[in-house]
């Protein structure tokens, strides 16, 4: 608990929370048209490069590859793919794994690993995370009942769960090699918008080689 209380300090909780539940509501009101939904993402993506290209000197070619795949990823998935309540479930999946490994790692982590890359994660709060966000997958069916529950879904939350795992570390390593601790300051108490997206910019490239494969 005092782990959690003084991280709760050093990494601004309450203006993190804050930033956090205005994307959360601005996602939401996007919702109204695809076209609108579309064009958020298309505004993140170009803030993301704008802080790649200013900030991000070493290994900028292999970012910038990185960052226009997934957008391709993510424009097919909009023009080809895209269903609702596949992406609302995505999202919530990414949230919730996010939010929970974040306070699962808070409360008990103590085994640090990739510890040279991102020293603040451990085993303990990815474990807890997954753990988390597949019991809130349940909640969210259980609220949401246009998915079903099946076999398929629960492997698809938890690839994309490793997928985001992926993106945190790669971005995390990103920073590293620039010597940088966030990739802007657009985002008090977040960092930047590659900071807050690291996780969708990996996960949106399976969600979209999934869906061309199994819908």
């Amino acid at each position: 608990m005092k782990k959690f209380l003084e991280d709760m300090v050093y990494n601004n909780f309450l203006l993190r929370a804050i930033i956090s539940i205005l994307i959360l509501i601005i996602y939401i009101i996007s919702q109204i048209n695809i076209f609108i939904l579309f064009s958020l993402g298309l505004i993140i993506y170009l803030i993301i490069f704008y802080e790649v290209i200013k900030y991000f000197k070493n290994f900028l070619s292999i970012i910038l590859i990185y960052l226009i795949i997934s957008f391709i990823s993510y424009a097919i998935y909009f023009y080809s793919f895209f269903n609702i309540y596949i992406f609302n479930f995505f999202i919530f999946i990414i949230i919730s794994f996010d939010i929970c490994s974040y306070l699962a790692g808070s409360f008990f982590g103590k085994n640090y690993i990739f510890k040279k890359i991102s020293p603040n994660k451990t085993f303990e709060g990815y474990v807890g995370g997954l753990i988390l966000a597949n019991i809130f997958y349940f909640i969210f069916i259980f609220f949401y009942n246009e998915l079903n529950i099946s076999l398929n879904i629960i492997a698809l939350l938890n690839i994309i769960i490793i997928f985001s795992i992926f993106g945190d570390l790669a971005q995390s390593l990103f920073k590293r090699k620039n010597n940088i601790k966030d990739s802007s300051n657009f985002l008090p108490g977040h960092g930047g918008f590659f900071d807050r997206f690291d996780s969708f910019i990996s996960s949106i490239i399976f969600l979209t080689l999934y869906s061309y494969i199994f819908l």
